[in-house]
């Protein structure tokens, strides 16, 4: 369980500190538009920190990690989590700086919530079973 704190606050301070470069990254650069980056914040904060807290919740009443597929669901999850937000920082920081929009950027940004939904399926599996039991 503690690792699924730590985890938590690991994507807390991560999007605590997405918010602060956002706000000194666009005002460095006299940007006023709108940005990948303004909402980067929040992905992490709910799609990370309060994920896992609901995970953990999940695990101290049904024992979620005792489960066969929890390791898949947490890797995979994590994973495709990280590929998503990376492709945020780095388009937000190239629509920042008047870079046009990248294809290639957007097909990774694909892959990346493609691996978050399978990581979601295990996890859905995972607790269906543990459920059941």
């Amino acid at each position: 369980m503690k690792k699924l704190v730590r985890v938590s606050m690991f994507y807390m301070i991560f999007g605590l500190l997405a918010g602060i470069f956002y706000r000194e990254f666009t005002k460095l650069n006299d940007f006023t538009g709108e940005t990948q980056l303004g909402v980067l914040h929040t992905h992490i904060l709910i799609l990370g920190m309060f994920f896992f807290l609901i995970v953990l919740l999940l695990e101290k009443n049904f024992q979620l990690t005792k489960e066969k597929n929890y390791k898949k669901f947490y890797v995979i999850y994590n994973i495709g989590l990280g590929i998503t937000l990376l492709m945020m920082i780095v388009r937000g920081v190239l629509q920042v700086l008047s870079y046009p929009e990248s294809a290639a950027i957007s097909g990774i940004s694909g892959l990346g919530h493609i691996i978050i939904t399978i990581g979601l399926a295990y996890f859905f599996q995972v607790l269906f079973k543990a459920v059941k039991e």
